[in-house]
């Protein structure tokens, strides 16, 4: 296959990563994509870093053998703890990474921030980074949420469990003046109806997704890598590390419907 016309590589420690992909495939409906999903070592949010440095890695192995033109990680937690070494060990390889939308919240003019993410990203460098940058100007609640993105993997069968996870976790902070939500892991956009519904007034969700997806474009367009001509036949795969029929229906169940059904 040409460079052009060979599929774009999506991964996530789990399901969660789909949420991602459904933004890129419809920003970029000519672009064939292949999803793999780490599920039999989820989440990596409650991992070392040096731990999902050595499973980003061996996922990017497996999307390499696709012969993959450019890589997402669809990881919030993998892209902080792996994106860096990923990038040098590849240097021919385009790989972008999901970002917390925290400059995105502040850019729009929130002044109440609640951020949720695995307990891994929160305690790393480069978020509390983020957060020294805007904390002078805008009051940030960082939230860490062990066990979420592990029951999200559960599909619409999980909801309950989700519901009584998400009202614990949230307990102590749906109270306070939240004007934004920013879902720091690609597992948490599936329950994001359920995360607004907390609170007694609305509240702005920010995912970081349309920032990604323009990213990725203009990569692609920078490189001469964008496939411009109409896919008829486009193909938009799953691979699973958790390889059983079970699992992958339900990321092509979560691809299509999400939580809802």
């Amino acid at each position: 296959m040409s460079k052009q016309t060979a599929p774009i590589g999506v991964f996530d420690s789990g399901v969660g990563g789909i949420s991602t992909l459904r933004t890129l495939a419809q920003a970029l409906p000519n672009e064939n994509f292949i999803f793999y999903g780490d599920s039999a070592n989820a989440p990596y949010g409650e991992k070392s870093s040096e731990k999902v440095c050595v499973l980003a890695s061996q996922v990017l192995d497996q999307l390499k053998h696709h012969q993959v033109k450019a890589v997402v990680i669809a990881c919030n937690t993998a892209t902080s703890a792996a994106k860096q070494q990923l990038m040098v060990a590849n240097p021919n390889l385009p790989i972008l990474g999901i970002e917390p939308a925290l400059k995105q919240a502040v850019d729009a003019g929130r002044q109440h921030i609640l951020v949720m993410a695995t307990p891994l990203t929160i305690s790393l460098p480069k978020y509390q980074a983020q957060v020294a940058k805007f904390q002078a100007t805008t009051q940030i609640y960082s939230l860490p949420c062990p066990g979420l993105a592990d029951t999200i993997e559960l599909g619409h069968a999980g909801l309950p469990r989700i519901q009584a996870l998400i009202d614990q976790l949230m307990a102590d902070v749906k109270t306070q003046p939240i004007d934004a939500v920013v879902l720091g892991c690609t597992h948490y956009p599936f329950a994001a109806d359920l995360i607004a519904a907390e609170f007694d007034h609305p509240v702005q969700i920010y995912t970081g997704y349309e920032g990604l997806a323009k990213n990725l474009v203009r990569h692609l367009t920078d490189q001469d890598l964008l496939r411009t001509a109409p896919n008829t036949d486009r193909q938009i795969d799953f691979y699973s590390s958790r390889n059983t029929p079970e699992e992958l229906a339900l990321y092509r169940h979560l691809y299509r419907y999400g939580l809802d059904q």
